[in-house]
């Protein structure tokens, strides 16, 4: 992403992400993390995380390889079960037994790095299988719903094209549009680009921007530090499982207080 692109990404849709601040600030987070503890075996791999993320708020978790960030994200929709802490969507806590799962992943949206698309459905029909078998919608309204989501992240020339068809971006593409047809309260992306060849990351980035302009409330796990940096509200700096930083971006990249943020983010200067 260019200066100029980064320049746009934070001044377009400035009004209403202000007004969805607005709004946050009166209904509180949409998703609340305090104390959440995860491990395999006696090591934990996310350990004591607390973060918070506001209705139209996007937060970006970045840090190394193996740092616990795809784990702490599974534990909101319980794709991983934390052990210790609270997890709360919209003041609802999640961890409780008395907790529907299937209506919990309903609300929270999740694109994944891989595409897992199903390769025998069209980019329609993966879209549609959600609304249709969970949200109980006709043949018709699935299929409807479906194509609106498409051509909302670009892709409304290619609603029968199956994923074989498809490039890594147009699928990673297709795999946004299925989560946000079951029209969740919050979107949490898991590394969304790293399967992708660097020439079409770009496209994706394009898709996730008019999110945040729209007002969704996004946690990404991310490597794209430019993108992180130009439209995040808040970055998050986990490390070896453990919250070690946070704070606007501004802050976090160009005056990190913690001297691991600081190697970590020469490392990945000294890269790109």
């Amino acid at each position: 992403m260019s200066a100029n692109d980064a320049d746009h990404a934070t001044v377009t849709g400035s009004t209403e992400r202000e007004t969805a601040t607005a709004v946050s600030e009166a209904e509180g987070p949409i998703v609340d993390l305090s104390g959440v503890t995860f491990g395999y075996t006696a090591t934990p791999v996310v350990e004591d995380v607390s973060l918070a993320v506001e209705s139209g708020e996007y937060v970006a978790v970045v840090g190394p390889n193996g740092s616990g960030k795809s784990t702490m994200l599974r534990c909101v929709n319980r794709l991983a079960e934390a052990q210790e802490g609270s997890i709360t969507l919209d003041g609802e806590e999640v961890l409780s037994p008395d907790t529907d799962v299937d209506e919990l992943r309903r609300e929270v949206g999740m694109v994944f790095q891989s595409f897992n698309l199903f390769a025998h459905l069209s980019a329609v029909g993966n879209v549609a299988l959600g609304p249709r078998r969970v949200l109980d919608l006709s043949e018709d309204e699935a299929r409807e719903r479906a194509a609106n989501q498409l051509e909302r992240v670009g892709l409304a020339d290619q609603l029968d094209s199956y994923p074989a068809e498809l490039s890594g971006g147009q699928q990673q593409r297709v795999g946004i549009a299925r989560a946000l047809a079951m029209e969740p309260k919050l979107m949490l992306f898991d590394e969304p680009t790293s399967a992708l060849d660097p020439e079409l990351i770009g496209e994706v980035l394009e898709v996730m921007r008019s999110l945040v302009d729209e007002g969704m409330t996004m946690l990404v796990v991310t490597h794209e530090m430019s993108f992180a940096r130009a439209v995040a509200d808040e970055v998050v700096f986990l490390d070896d499982g453990r919250v070690v930083e946070r704070g606007p971006p501004e802050q976090l990249f160009e005056r990190p207080e913690n001297e691991r943020t600081g190697r970590f983010l020469e490392r990945i200067a000294s890269h790109d």
